[in-house]
């Protein structure tokens, strides 16, 4: 890691200190926001975004990725704490932690590989939804018999104004210079406008008011301490904690996991999946000791990360570390900042995440892709991630079963003497085309010794092998010799195991291979 840093330019240790002190600030409001969801409070939200972070950053696959406390965990856990309290959420983050952990050492996360493309672009374009609607949030307030509602149109006309603003600087400053990230610019320069104009309008302090009632409430605390969850170590508490720690762990993996995938395509470089599943873990644990709520990777933050030039880990360690000094020391600073430039710059990281490009895929692209499309992005703005990405593995799995399960076929030939017949498979052999499969031969007309080459196809599962028994069967009933050629290994195995009468030619045969783990 430290390799990693030490070899990058001046100008690229620059850019990530920079891109980080912007990162960090984006990271409060939504720490704060995911706290309020999850029912806990916000200290341990803000805790939570920074063992994520820093645990991430340092340890994780992803160089340039920001992990923090998100709203997908915070939909989790609410319930576990509203039910069973806040040590029970610790020691769910805990088992979660060593689940996710396990994962990467069995080199696991390489499965992220069978997300089709589409399920991708309905996973960034759904949460790109979903930012948007969140930010959406921000422009209404709560009045005293605490009912959300839109802001008056005085207050609505200047928080879209400063909006609108931080936009624009953000567009504005790449024109003027390039080694200082818009985005931090827009921040610093809005807050600058509304503190020394006296705008009145809603900051980070009016915000964290509003949602917890406490005139009070201040974002200032001290410094983490450990402790062990306090809890009973007994089997109703595993019984009470095994779900959520097992929806926490897969939901923060396949977040963090696609947000990786997203980020090597922006940046043409390869994160590695295995060791991001571990530093995912480390940060959860870490969250489980010193009482913070979790998380996982955030590609808002993230984007805003890499948009701004963060490209080293280092980027990702100043942010957390800033992000703990502004909560002990700098707390007072960060209150004063606007909501509207925290919008602002959320909106343009919608913009900049948001497909635009699978508009133009409606002609470009099978109806059943567009269709599943559609579908993730629906399900992630309806539902949350997790349900939508299964969702859109199984519909293209389904899809893909279909289309295989019609392309077997096979040309067949007859020796000079009539008496042995060769059948040439082409296509898959799994459970979606055995049926096929089976109408392909002539039991009762096929001469007494027949051949079937498997040199254009391959035998992919158990219902591929139980096939190859019933043809034998069938064959060995009219007393015909069957010989099955080019088979591997694995195949031949199985098929010994089922005492089946044929014979398989070792000659040529092939041997599958499995991809490598090395880069992940």
């Amino acid at each position: 890691m430290t390799n990693q840093i030490f070899k990058a330019s001046k100008s690229q240790i620059k850019t990530d200190i920079l891109s980080g002190l912007t990162v960090a600030m984006a990271l409060i409001p939504e720490a704060v926001a995911f706290a309020f969801v999850a029912g806990v409070s916000p200290t341990i939200g803000l805790y939570g975004a920074f063992f994520m972070g820093i645990m991430s950053s340092i340890f994780g696959g992803r160089p340039g990725m920001i992990s923090g406390a998100t709203g997908a965990i915070a939909v989790v856990i609410v319930s576990l704490v509203h039910n069973h309290g806040i040590e029970y959420l610790f020691a769910a983050l805990l088992l979660a932690g060593i689940f996710q952990m396990l994962f990467g050492i069995f080199k696991l996360g390489k499965f992220i590989r069978l997300v089709p493309y589409p399920v991708v672009i309905g996973f960034v374009n759904g949460l790109a939804i979903v930012i948007f609607l969140a930010q959406i949030n921000q422009f209404r307030e709560m009045s005293p018999s605490g009912k959300m509602h839109w802001m008056d149109t005085h207050n609505l006309l200047i928080m879209l104004s400063l909006v609108m603003l931080t936009i624009a600087i953000i567009q504005l400053v790449p024109k003027i210079t390039k080694k200082i990230p818009p985005a931090l610019v827009a921040i610093v320069t809005v807050t600058l406008i509304v503190y020394f104009s006296n705008i009145p309008t809603k900051t980070v302090l009016d915000y964290l008011i509003n949602m917890s009632g406490n005139p009070n409430i201040s974002l200032q605390s001290n410094l983490p301490s450990f402790h062990i969850p306090n809890v009973n170590v007994n089997f109703d508490t595993l019984i009470i904690i095994l779900p959520y720690s097992l929806i926490i762990a897969s939901v923060g993996l396949i977040e963090s996991l696609l947000t990786l995938s997203l980020i090597d395509d922006l940046t043409e470089t390869r994160g590695q999946s295995n060791k991001e599943c571990k530093g995912q873990g480390l940060g959860n644990i870490a969250c489980s000791f010193f009482g913070g709520m979790g998380g996982c990777a955030m590609i808002g933050q993230s984007m805003i990360n890499i948009k701004s030039g963060g490209r080293t880990r280092l980027s990702g360690i100043v942010a957390a570390i800033v992000f703990l000094i502004f909560i002990l020391f700098g707390s007072k600073i960060i209150e004063t900042i606007p909501i509207a430039a925290l919008v602002g710059v959320m909106f343009v990281v919608v913009y900049n995440t948001f497909e635009w490009s699978s508009f133009q895929l409606v002609k470009k692209v099978p109806k059943s892709d567009f269709f599943l499309i559609l579908a993730v992005t629906f399900l992630t703005v309806i539902f949350d991630l997790a349900i939508a990405v299964i969702s859109g593995i199984i519909i293209a799995s389904l899809q893909f079963c279909w289309k295989q399960s019609k392309n077997i076929y096979a040309s067949s030939s007859l020796s000079d003497d009539q008496a042995k017949k060769t059948y040439k498979i082409h296509g898959p052999l799994f459970f979606g085309s055995t049926h096929a499969f089976k109408d392909i031969f002539s039991f009762n007309q096929d001469p007494n010794t027949i051949l079937i080459d498997f040199s254009h196809s391959r035998v992919c599962d158990q219902s591929g092998v139980e096939a190859l028994v019933f043809i034998s069967k069938k064959y060995n009933d009219r007393s015909k010799k069957l010989k099955l050629k080019h088979l591997s290994s694995e195949c031949r195995l199985l098929l010994k195991k089922f005492d089946v009468e044929c014979e398989a030619d070792l000659l040529e045969d092939p041997t599958y291979k499995i991809a490598s783990d090395v880069l992940d």
